[in-house]
């Protein structure tokens, strides 16, 4: 019955990319490094974005005592990596998650959304954390012109 309910909680999410590390950039004597992801956009062919975020060590954990969540803070770069093809997209403002990704254990998630400019023929990534009761101001934001000469 579980795995039934859980099978049907997967399919009701919204289609979002999975992401690849590429890199990871140690910062401190404490185990804390930059992870750098690739992530495809799944509806947009030929766009990549680049996320990174901080990744707290065990020892900045256990010094600091909040085990279980990183920080909200990001940055994105988005760009035309082959032909693009703009398939069945969110055309509202809210647009939609292209990703997401938990940063702590149950509240906190670093999405990227995407919305369509289409009077102005632009992608519009934003990555930013989303969290059940502390909002965060922090956010990266990337374009991808579609003007095609």
């Amino acid at each position: 019955m579980i795995k039934q309910i859980f099978a049907a909680f997967i399919l009701c999410l919204p289609n979002v990319a999975a992401s690849e590390v590429v890199g990871e950039i140690g910062v401190d004597w404490l185990g804390n490094d930059l992870i750098i992801e690739a992530l495809p956009d799944p509806e947009v062919e030929g766009v990549t974005c680049h996320i990174t975020y901080f990744e707290r060590g065990i020892i900045d954990r256990l010094q600091k005592g909040n085990w279980f969540e990183d920080p909200s803070n990001s940055s994105i770069s988005c760009r035309q990596t082959g032909p693009i093809t703009v398939g069945d997209i969110d055309r509202s403002s809210d647009g939609e998650d292209v990703f997401r990704e938990r940063r702590s254990i149950i509240f906190k998630t670093l999405r990227v959304k995407r919305i369509f400019d289409e009077a102005n023929q632009t992608l519009i990534y934003i990555s930013h954390a989303r969290d059940v009761q502390n909002g965060s101001a922090k956010m990266s934001m990337s374009t991808v012109p579609l003007y095609q000469p």
